[in-house]
């Protein structure tokens, strides 16, 4: 049994490893007058046989060059062909054939599975190195200046600076998420981009260089039992409204601050994460029903969604 445990471990690093690339950056530092070159460091994940490489927003973001390091030892120049700031995804290319991975199905992991991350942390050299862990908890959402809102998987499987946009992969092998960030204040807690997600993202970058996304034109907080308290909401869940935005389809469908936002397309809200990922799943110009609450009455309003503002 423990013989065919670690075989299955190392069979799943040297499945994924053949797809797991390194990520060299370059961009400038300083000021008008002194300027240095600034090196940074990431993973990425083969994408497909044409040169596209799956890897965080976060690696590439302002940078001037770009070294790909392949897992035999090659080293490519690399273009960004698109990035996405709110999930954290983009896409470098380079002008060779890659083993793309094989990819898992992310909607299926449970808490408790055991996975393994694999990256370039540090910027060691010697090749990527692997860590292992199980998914501690789903549905995750993180907040700062990449990833906002974005819900994501948790992992105890070790996550350092150098890793971002590496494989979270399953005992099989797949790649079930890309890693993307870490909390300082934690210890032992990294967090991963669902693979579903992040296919969905990268495919849009390549075809058309960035994400249009369907907009409502809200700003607000989730509904917990202590902000449903202090406003005296009947609500304890969804999105409580504190700015609706002149001119948006939110102001056009008579949308007002104060509102608590229930569902929209029939989706449920919990939080603003569930209304991220229900506006990713519609189209620009759809018609979507809104259903509310204001001033202790339910209510439902038909807004069209427009193009979100770049």
């Amino acid at each position: 049994m423990l013989a065919e445990l670690q075989e299955a471990y190392v069979q799943a690093v040297e499945k994924a490893g053949q797809s797991v690339v390194n990520i060299g950056t370059g961009a400038p530092w300083g000021g008008a007058q002194w300027r240095f070159p600034r090196r940074g460091v990431g993973s990425g994940i083969a994408l497909d046989a044409q040169g596209h490489v799956l890897t965080n927003y976060h690696v590439v973001d302002e940078a001037e060059k770009i070294l790909v390091t392949l897992p035999d030892g090659r080293v490519l120049q690399g273009t960004v062909v698109g990035g996405d700031q709110e999930t954290d995804v983009a896409v470098v290319k380079v002008d060779d054939s890659l083993a793309p991975a094989d990819f898992g199905d992310s909607d299926t992991l449970r808490v408790g599975q055991p996975v393994l991350a694999i990256g370039n942390p540090l910027g060691l050299a010697g090749g990527p190195t692997v860590t292992s862990g199980v998914v501690s908890a789903l549905r995750r959402r993180l907040r700062g200046p990449y990833g906002n809102g974005l819900k994501v998987i948790q992992t105890d499987a070790a996550v350092n600076p150098g890793s971002s946009g590496g494989p979270l992969v399953d005992l099989s092998g797949r790649v079930v998420a890309i890693t993307t960030a870490t909390l300082p204040w934690a210890e032992g807690i990294g967090f991963a981009i669902p693979i579903n997600a992040a296919k969905e993202i990268a495919q849009e970058l390549i075809e058309h260089g960035r994400v249009e996304r369907a907009y409502l034109g809200i700003s607000g907080y989730d509904v917990t039992r202590r902000l449903a308290q202090y406003y005296g909401l009947p609500a304890t869940r969804g999105v409580f409204v504190t700015q609706v935005t002149a001119g948006s389809p939110a102001d056009a469908g008579g949308l007002q601050v104060g509102d608590v936002v229930a569902k929209i397309g029939g989706a449920d809200l919990d939080g603003l994460g569930d209304l991220i990922a229900a506006l990713g799943s519609r189209k620009v110009g759809e018609s979507v029903p809104v259903e509310l609450e204001r001033q202790g009455r339910k209510r439902t309003a038909t807004v069209t969604l427009g193009v979100r503002p770049f």
